[in-house]
C-alpha cells in the first residue's frame, strides 16, 4: 500500500490529464439500426490474472466478458426486478420449498442443446465446498442433491428454506449457466449473444457474433473489449476514434464533453452507491461506538459537493436508495460533537487507523482523502493508503479494516444474501448475525410483500445502528459511446441486463 495524504492526493492531481478543448454543441443523432463491423469497448481491467470462467466474475470488465459469452436463467431488469432469460418461466409451490424452472430451447456455442443437467452441473461448481465463488451465498439455498432434471428442459429445484424471492437467486452476478463437465475456460463455450475469437488476460478480448442466440443475433460482427485503467486514456482514445465506447467516466469528464457534440454521454440511474466498509470482526470496529462515530463525522453534503460534484443524492448508510423494501430513516446528518463523544467513549482518541483506497474505481481516493479530513476534526486520523488497483477489491474483502466501497446496482435480497448473511463470500464488513441471519430467513418465507417489507426495515434498522457500511452518497453511472454508436441503454443501471448489452449496439 502507498500512503498518501492532502498534499501528495493534489500533487498527483496536478499531473493528471487535463481534458479540455470542446466545442459547444449539441449531441449526434444516431441512423436506424444496420447489421456489420466491430464495436470496441474500454473498461479498467484486473490485470495478467484474468480469467474467463463466468463464476469467477467480479469487476465489471468481467462481467461484460461473461455476458457476452454465456447466460443465465434470469438478469435484473432496469428496476431491478428479475427477467426471464434462460429460463422460460418459474413455477413455485405453496410451501415455497420446490421452483419448477422451464428452460428456452437453445444451443451452446458448439450446437449442443441447453440441458436441465447443465444447469445442475453449473450451480453445483458455482456452490462446491471449499469454493468462493460470488454466487455461491445465494445460490447455497437450494439442496442440490434432492434437486432433479423432471427432463431436459425442466429443472425442478428443492430448497432448504423457502425462499420467496428465488428468482433473484437465478439472477444473481456469476450465475451463468455452462455445459455440464466444464473444467476448461481458455475455449469457453456458452449460449450468449458472442463466441470467442481471441483473449489476452488484462489486455484484449475479442469475440464474433452468434447467429444462433435466442434473443436476436447482435448486430455488430464483432466485440472487442479492450483494458485502459486510465479514465483519461479511455476519453481520450475515444475522442480519437480509437475506441467506440467507454466504461466509467468522471463526473469532470461528463460535465466537459456532455454538449460538445464530440461523443455521446450515457447517464445510468440509481447505478454508483459510495460508501466505506467496516470490518466488524476486529479492532477498532469491533467496537460499535467507533463505527457510529464514523456515521455521525461524515459530512455527506460535503462529500455530494466534493466527489461528487453535485451530481447525485446524499446516502444515509444503508445499501439501494430508491430500490423496493428501501427502508427510509431519518436522514443522518454531520454532528461533529457526538463523533467525538463515541470516539471517546470508544476509547479511541487520536488513535491512528489505516484506510485503504484505491483507483480502482473512480472518486474512491477523492473520498478518501475527504473523510480522512473529516475525521480528523473528530478526534481520529486516518492513514490513507493506495491499494494495488488490480487486486484492491480482492484484497479489502480478505485483509484492512477500513476501505472505501463502491458497488453497482442489485435487489435488497441480492445485497443481504452476498453481502452481509454469515456465510455471504463477499462479506466485506465480517458482519456475521445469527439474529439477521434469522430475519433474512423469516422474510423469505412469506409470499406476503408487506410483512417481508416490515421484516426488510428492521434489517435495515440494525444495519443503521450498529452495521459495517457506511454508504454516503448515489450518483449515476457514467459511460460514453462515440457519435455514430446506436442503442446504448440510458435507463439501466450498472449491473443489469442491459447495461453492457453490446449484442443490442449498432454502428451508424
Amino acid at each position: 500500500m502507498q500512503n498518501l495524504n492532502r498534499r501528495g492526493f493534489l500533487g498527483l492531481t496536478a499531473g493528471a490529464v487535463l481534458l479540455t478543448g470542446c466545442a459547444p454543441g449539441g449531441g449526434s443523432t444516431v441512423g436506424a439500426p444496420k447489421p456489420g463491423g466491430r464495436l470496441r469497448a474500454a473498461f479498467s481491467g484486473g490485470g495478467a490474472a484474468e480469467v474467463l470462467d463466468p463464476h469467477e466474475t467480479d469487476l465489471y470488465i468481467e462481467i461484460a466478458r461473461a455476458k457476452a459469452l454465456y447466460d443465465k436463467l434470469a438478469d435484473y431488469g432496469s428496476d431491478m426486478s428479475p427477467q426471464p432469460r434462460l429460463a422460460e418461466r418459474w413455477e413455485p409451490s405453496a410451501d415455497l420449498l420446490t421452483w419448477r424452472i422451464t428452460l428456452r430451447q437453445t444451443n451452446f456455442h458448439d450446437g449442443r442443446p441447453l440441458r436441465a443437467a447443465d444447469v445442475l452441473a453449473s450451480y453445483a461448481r458455482i456452490t462446491e465446498p471449499g469454493g468462493s465463488r460470488r454466487a455461491k451465498s445465494t445460490l447455497s439455498v437450494i439442496d442440490l442433491a434432492n434437486s432433479r432434471a423432471i427432463d431436459d428442459r425442466t429443472v425442478e429445484f428443492r430448497l432448504k428454506r423457502p425462499y420467496a424471492e428465488f428468482p433473484n437467486a437465478l439472477a444473481t452476478l456469476g450465475a451463468y449457466i455452462v455445459p455440464e463437465g466444464t473444467t476448461d475456460f481458455s475455449t469457453p463455450i456458452g449460449t450468449g449473444p458472442f463466441k470467442l475469437v481471441s483473449f489476452e488476460p488484462g489486455r484484449s478480448f475479442l469475440a464474433a457474433r452468434n447467429p444462433e442466440h435466442f434473443d436476436g443475433a447482435p448486430l455488430v460482427d464483432e466485440l472487442q473489449i479492450v483494458v485502459t485503467n486510465d479514465e483519461a486514456a479511455r476519453v481520450n482514445a475515444l475522442l480519437g476514434k480509437q475506441i467506440d465506447y467507454a466504461h466509467d467516466l468522471t463526473l469532470t469528464s461528463a460535465r466537459t464533453y456532455e454538449s460538445s457534440g464530440q461523443l455521446q454521454v450515457h447517464r445510468l440511474p440509481l447505478s454508483n452507491f459510495h460508501g466505506l466498509a467496516m470490518k466488524v470482526d476486529r479492532p477498532p470496529f469491533d467496537r460499535p461506538e467507533l463505527r457510529q462515530a464514523m456515521f455521525h463525522l461524515i459530512d455527506r453534503e460535503e462529500l455530494l459537493r466534493s466527489v461528487l460534484q453535485g451530481s447525485g443524492q446524499v446516502g444515509n448508510d444503508l445499501y439501494g436508495k430508491g430500490y423496493r423494501y428501501y427502508a427510509e430513516l431519518p436522514q443522518r446528518q454531520q454532528d461533529l460533537e457526538r463523533a467525538r463523544a463515541l470516539v471517546k467513549q470508544a476509547g479511541a482518541e487520536g488513535m491512528t487507523i489505516d484506510f485503504d483506497t484505491s483507483d480502482a474505481s473512480t472518486g474512491l481516493k477523492e473520498a478518501a482523502m475527504a473523510i480522512s479530513d473529516q475525521a480528523h476534526e473528530a478526534g481520529l486520523n486516518l492513514n490513507v493508503r493506495l491499494g494495488n488497483k488490480d487486486t484492491y477489491w480482492s484484497d479489502i474483502n480478505k485483509s484492512g479494516v477500513l476501505a472505501g466501497y463502491r458497488s453497482g446496482g442489485m435487489p435488497l435480497d441480492s445485497h443481504f444474501s452476498q453481502r452481509l448473511l454469515s456465510g455471504s463470500t463477499t462479506n466485506n464488513t465480517a458482519w456475521r448475525r445469527p439474529e439477521f441471519d434469522a430475519l433474512y430467513d423469516e422474510a423469505q418465507s412469506t409470499l406476503d410483500e408487506s410483512r417481508r417489507a416490515e421484516i426488510y426495515r428492521r434489517m435495515q434498522e440494525q444495519l443503521f445502528d450498529e452495521g459495517g457500511f457506511v454508504w454516503w452518497g448515489v450518483s449515476d453511472w457514467i459511460v460514453a459511446s462515440a457519435t455514430n454508436v446506436g442503442g446504448v441503454d440510458d435507463r439501466a443501471p450498472a449491473n443489469t441486463l442491459d447495461w453492457a448489452r453490446f449484442d443490442k449496439v449498432w454502428l451508424a
